[in-house]
């Protein structure tokens, strides 16, 4: 299967429809206080690089972002559509979020996941994030996983 990725904004309806669906998917499954999605607002910032993954039919089925930070970048609002889970669709968007980040000088990479998230841990395991303490402003969360990636530096 084909799509493509590009960086876009994520203020588009189609867009919005698919962070609608990750949250309506997200917050039943935790207490509010363990919830860590970040709002239009904060993805709109400039150090934000905001993918959006399209269908042949050009269709919105995924996004994700990586907020670039001085110490790492941050992955957010990593969804892929239902439909396409177990068909590297989800692999695929990470693998441009890194790049993408990558060609900007950011090598590690961070994420809070929450730890009924199994299909999105799995995914995180087989590219190469492994545990690691809360950072930034995180807390310990028994809801939460923290991972982390450094990744390969090119001509390094």
């Amino acid at each position: 299967m084909k799509w493509h990725i590009s960086l876009e904004s994520p203020d588009q309806p189609a867009v919005l429809r698919l962070i609608d669906e990750l949250d309506a998917y997200q917050k039943p499954l935790y207490p509010p206080e363990s919830h860590h999605g970040i709002d239009v607002q904060a993805l709109l910032q400039p150090n934000v690089l905001f993918a959006v993954m399209r269908d042949a039919q050009h269709q919105a089925v995924g996004c994700g972002a990586m907020v670039i930070g001085p110490q790492h970048g941050e992955l957010k609002r990593m969804y892929v559509q239902p439909a396409l889970r177990g068909l590297g669709a989800g692999h695929a968007l990470l693998q441009w979020l890194e790049q993408q980040a990558l060609q900007r000088g950011c090598s590690v990479f961070v994420l809070e996941t929450g730890v009924l998230q199994h299909a999105a841990l799995a995914l995180y395991a087989r590219t190469g994030y492994t545990p690691c303490e809360p950072f930034d402003a995180y807390q310990p969360d028994p809801h939460s996983v923290f991972l982390r990636k450094v990744a390969p530096v090119s001509g390094a």
